[in-house]
């Protein structure tokens, strides 16, 4: 295997897409439900890889072509071996809700002292972890791994690859129930993270407020507490939501008091950013670099976005929803000062058994703010049935026909969906 594994090093890189092949590239066949990789090695060095790695043992000639007994593991354990070159710290994040806005802020902060590799957007697993390490080299003080997980053993796998040193979870809440049966299979699975930190005795970093992580932090191992409590060793308070978040943050080994005036919205980022925060503070950055990378990062790809147009103002949060997401997006939408606000709140999807507690649970929810606005989705379009209070639609398509003909003016919306759900395609109407 030593041998194989060397073969990246005559390489410009790995490449798991034959449709995207580089130059001199390592080419890995890998299989999925849909595809098999290995169809298309000779392709692959045809259009300049220089190597590919195969799991069908016909198709290997020992001079281009490689056999092992599995391509995908065969990646995993590369990425394991070429991370292991590299003795700096490794920050693993997971967590149910917010961990790729916390890996950008985090990014954001760090870059402004360090080199930092970086998970891109959101290549969080079996796959895009080992992929993103295999990008390591002699210029990189850090590395910042986001580590994905929609059923159990996820995160065991991911971090035995990229062994972190300092790791984080952003919270632990009701995602991807159908892959992990319960929400006990999720705290179990995102705690695996801590369980590995205790293992090498790494850093932990966690929220002192949320009672759940609190409780899960192995106590002899260093942990570093950020929260709104006076006992967090950096406890940071929202001054405002307008819609974006102001708040100010004070560290355990100084009195002054810092602010940030972020770009991003919702009392809910408030936590990544004090996150961000925490971890800039712990690398020995400057209270300037911290506030620079933080206020200069601006939300995209639908998370937290403020779109603003010649009618309204829309915050968009269409890329993904579970309960503890749409409770926290809703508490935060009924903080801002608007006199006229409307939501747009799509289904939420993989929730297994709790699907419709969970949705009955958001519609009291928008009753006891009360707020206006309309539902998208088979789920809650069947609840409407019974509740003759709320407006909901089957498809994005059925309230794209009713919003052209309201044609709202002059109000802050929230979208906020699963992407299956597609609430971004609405943003035209607006």
């Amino acid at each position: 295997m030593q041998k194989v594994f060397d073969l990246f090093y005559l390489t410009s890189g790995v490449c798991t897409d034959s449709r995207n092949i580089s130059k001199d590239c390592l080419y890995v066949a890998l299989k999925g439900a849909n595809f098999n990789g290995n169809s298309f090695a000779h392709e692959a060095i045809e259009k300049g890889a220089m190597f590919a790695i195969v799991d069908e043992k016909e198709l290997a000639n020992n001079t281009t072509l490689f056999f092992v007994e599995d391509a995908l593991l065969y990646l995993q354990q590369l990425a394991n071996y070429h991370r292991n070159k590299y003795k700096i710290p490794v920050i693993g994040i997971t967590g149910s809700n917010g961990k790729t806005t916390t890996k950008e802020l985090v990014n954001s902060v760090l870059s402004q002292r360090y080199t930092v590799l970086c998970t891109k957007g959101n290549l969080n697993n079996h796959i895009g972890v080992p992929l993103t390490l295999l990008q390591l080299n002699n210029s990189h003080d850090l590395a910042i791994i986001e580590m994905g997980a929609n059923k159990p053993n996820d995160i065991q796998e991911l971090v035995n690859i990229a062994e972190p040193t300092h790791g984080l979870i952003t919270n632990i809440g009701s995602a991807h129930l159908e892959g992990f049966g319960s929400k006990e299979g999720v705290i179990k699975t995102k705690g695996e993270l801590y369980d590995f930190i205790e293992e090498i005795g790494g850093t932990i970093f966690y929220n002192i407020d949320d009672e759940l992580l609190a409780q899960l932090v192995p106590l002899e191992t260093e942990h570093i507490t950020y929260g709104t409590s006076p006992s967090a060793q950096l406890a940071g308070a929202i001054i405002e939501v307008q819609p974006e978040v102001v708040f100010d943050y004070v560290t355990a080994w100084e009195d002054t008091v810092h602010r940030i005036s972020s770009q991003i919205i919702g009392k809910y980022n408030f936590y990544n950013m004090l996150a961000a925060v925490c971890i800039g503070d712990y690398f020995e950055l400057s209270p300037v670099e911290i506030k620079i990378g933080i206020e200069s990062y601006l939300p995209d790809n639908n998370r937290s976005q403020v779109k603003k147009t010649e009618r309204n103002t829309l915050i968009l949060d269409a890329y993904n929803a579970n309960p503890t997401s749409v409770q926290s997006a809703l508490e935060s939408f009924g903080m801002i000062p608007h006199d006229d606000k409307f939501f747009i709140l799509g289904d939420m999807l993989e929730l297994g058994s709790e699907t419709l507690p969970a949705h009955q649970a958001v519609i009291g929810q928008t009753k006891s703010l009360d707020l206006k606005g309309i539902f998208v989705g088979s789920v809650y379009a069947e609840l409407a049935k019974e509740d003759e209070s709320i407006m909901a639609f089957a498809t994005k398509e059925a309230a794209k026909d009713f919003l052209s003909i309201a044609q709202p003016k002059g109000n802050l919306i929230l979208l906020k969906g699963s992407r299956g759900i597609g609430l971004e395609t609405l943003i035209d109407i607006f």
